[in-house]
């Protein structure tokens, strides 16, 4: 490449002078963080209050460091990682050569002091060997000789007992309890296991590990492919995704598994004269014939004794597996036989432990959290079976409660955790698209638009926002009342307003049962006694989990409270037509092909007798001569008869804005407004008495 002129590696080298700030510390540890803009003390940089770090932090920078300082020829980057490594190594345990977790990198005092190969410490055994192949540092490798290497049995064990894990949720958890249980459902893409699978496959040449692979690959295909890449998984027994793709799984994931796939002709150049870094990036081996910038060993590290390298060395190394057994492709399936059934036996999937049963072995199907309906029988008990405790609230809501000790297995309360998570992410969806409330407004007589109840939407179904005229229609009773099966008195339903009750089945299903019977809309009531808008949050119907676009008329839902007054309206009066809107309608506002009486027969809707004087004849105008059931409004028409009462409107209280009106409903009983009707025709009387 005769244009390039070196502009990456000037790029390499301002960077490694940014994070040269943060080993400016009594240690030389590192600090955990540094702002690459505004380094470590400015007020904007936001960070070097730091004390402690993990020590893979602090000792997993050797290979990056030694190369930008071979490349540039500039020792002060390589200087410092060294002396960050050779302080871990002082402060090592003198009996067993082990180092903690986490260290203060001012005192240099052990703040976590177990010790493992885990995360947070992994990596600093790693670069111990690596530094060794890549530098040819003698000191390194004698150092690592502290960790046994090449031990492939437990290598092919831990593996195989992962892959069971993997196959039981597609990926691997966060972490999980002794027995196999999820304990933290994350899981970010991280490509150890990937790395691990290449790394056995290498070792052993066993095409079981090529099979592991391709697991690796459809399941990410599967589960975790999103439009704009693959995205973490939030909880691996749910499926559900995190908004996140960590550099880690675009650098590791899939070059481990090209390379676990490719043959030796697809690779471009000999892997094995590069070394991989922690985030598998290659450096070259030429590295170790380079003049080296910094031989200088820091005085304050104290080498290891041992220092040539005789068979003694080989102590802390594992025999070479096919060496042994060159022609043995069953070592490792010998291996993984006894750890096959491990995860299955402390987990049990059935009553047959160490069995893994099929989907069909279940003695009922998984409940899912969009089929669940409160009234079915066979709903709760797979609930209880669940170790789900369902409790009715006052308001009329249900709470779910999961006690995973009380399921029947721990299959079941697998079930019962996922449910529980779907009903939560169900929960939040339908929040997100929480509709305003609708109006059922009882416009026959005698309440001619007075009584206005607070009514649930539906997400599906005729959306009363974009209708400006609403549906309005008599009022019938579904039957079967809970209109879940086919309707059976479809003629009386025809044209009107199907009145039915919460329960047994889903919204849209009786949605579609009245609509098939002709209903222009429907109302359903719920099913809990004492429940009202007054004191419940609003409730919005969700559809059936299906495309409910067959649904074209709109359905509210009403308190029991509410649902009441118009079932009483309809023992009383027979006829009650209602408006179903997004909002109450003012008594002048009529909708679109509603009949009214005359403007000049109207009562005002402040006060009757302000406006319409006493004995005045109000007779229709021409355009309600021709309709035989307009309205005739005279003084005399607001005489009361003991014997037949009949109560005409009287005055309405001043009116609320009206977001007032959608967000309140009336809570008047039909014998409460009767009573405030004959208290105004009363105050009428007075005034026309006060007139004469």
């Amino acid at each position: 490449m005769s244009w390039y002129r070196g502009e990456l590696l000037t790029m390499a080298k301002e960077l490694g002078l940014r994070l040269l700030p943060a080993f400016n510390t009594t240690s030389g540890l590192p600090y955990p963080r540094i702002n690459l803009k505004h380094g470590l003390r400015s007020p904007e940089a936001r960070t070097g209050t730091e004390t402690d770090t993990c020590t893979a932090c602090a000792g997993t920078m050797i290979l990056e460091f030694a190369a930008l300082s071979r490349f540039t020829g500039d020792p002060i980057f390589e200087f410092h990682a060294r002396r960050a490594l050779d302080f871990l190594w002082e402060k090592r345990q003198r009996n067993s050569n082990l180092v903690g977790t986490t260290i203060n990198i001012h005192t240099g005092d052990w703040v976590r002091r177990d010790s493992g190969v885990g995360a947070g410490i992994d990596s600093y055994y790693e670069y111990l060997l690596k530094a060794y192949v890549l530098l040819g540092d003698e000191l390194f490798l004698q150092r690592f000789n502290t960790v046994l290497k090449g031990d492939i049995r437990p290598a092919i064990e831990t593996h195989e007992m992962l892959y069971q894990v993997t196959k039981k949720h597609n990926f691997l958890p966060e972490a999980f309890t002794t027995d196999f249980r999820v304990h933290w459902a994350q899981h970010p893409l991280r490509p150890e296991f990937a790395e691990s699978t290449y790394f056995l496959y290498k070792a052993t040449g066993d095409p079981y590990y090529l099979e592991a692979g391709k697991s690796i690959l459809d399941n990410l295909n599967k589960f975790a492919r999103v439009p704009c890449g693959f995205a973490a998984m939030k909880d691996v027994r749910t499926g559900s995704h995190e908004d996140r793709m960590d550099s880690f799984f675009l650098a590791e994931m899939f070059k481990y598994l090209f390379l676990l796939f490719a043959d030796k002709e697809d690779l471009l150049f000999d892997i094995e004269e590069f070394v991989f870094t922690t985030e598998a990036h290659l450096l070259p081996l030429w590295l170790s014939t380079t003049t080296r910038a910094w031989r200088q060993t820091n005085a304050t590290a104290q080498p290891t004794e041992a220092a040539p390298l005789d068979d003694s060395n080989f102590d802390w190394s594992c025999p070479n597996t096919r060496v042994l057994f060159p022609n043995d492709p069953a070592f490792a399936q010998n291996i993984r036989e006894p750890v096959r059934g491990v995860v299955d036996k402390n987990c049990p999937r059935s009553g047959h432990q160490g069995s893994t049963p099929s989907p069909s072995a279940r003695s009922h199907p998984p409940l899912r959290a969009r089929d669940f309906m409160a009234n079915n029988a066979e709903h709760l008990d797979i609930l209880k079976r669940m170790g789900v405790s369902l409790i009715h609230l006052k308001d009329g809501r249900v709470q779910l409660v999961q006690h995973a000790t009380q399921a029947a297995s721990a299959l079941d309360a697998e079930d019962g955790l996922r449910f529980m998570q779907e009903m939560i992410e169900l929960s939040s969806q339908q929040q997100k698209e929480q509709l305003p409330p609708r109006a059922v407004q009882i416009v026959s007589q005698p309440f001619f638009g007075r009584v206005v109840l607070t009514a649930g939407p539906a997400q599906f179904g005729l959306d009363l926002s974009k209708s400006s005229a609403g549906v309005r229609g008599l009022v019938a009773l579904a039957e079967p009342i809970n209109g879940c099966s086919e309707v059976t008195n479809s003629a009386t339903l025809a044209g009107k307003i199907a009145l039915m009750q919460r329960g047994l089945c889903m919204f849209a299903e009786k949605a579609r049962h009245v609509q098939e019977a002709g209903a222009i809309g429907g109302i359903v009531v719920d099913d809990n006694e004492g429940s009202s808008s007054d004191t419940a949050p609003l409730f919005q119907m969700a559809g059936d989990g299906k495309s409910t676009d067959d649904i074209t008329i709109p359905l509210l839902f009403l308190f029991h409270k509410e649902g009441s007054i118009i079932l009483n309206a309809l023992q009383e009066f027979q006829e009650v037509e209602v408006l179903l809107s997004d909002r109450a309608r003012d008594r002048g506002e009529a909708p679109i092909g509603a009949k009214q009486p005359p403007a000049a027969c109207t009562p005002p809707s402040d006060m009757v007798g302000v406006e319409h004087k006493i004995g005045e004849d109000c007779s229709p105008g021409e355009d309600s001569m021709s309709d035989p059931g307009a309205h005739r409004l005279h003084s005399e028409e607001l005489e009361m008869k003991d014997n037949n009462p009949v109560a005409e409107p009287g005055p309405e209280p001043e009116p609320e804005p009206k977001d007032k009106q959608d967000q309140k409903g009336t809570s008047h009983t039909i014998e409460s407004i009767l009573s405030d009707w004959r208290e105004d025709i009363e105050a009428f009387r007075q005034m026309e008495r006060d007139e004469l």
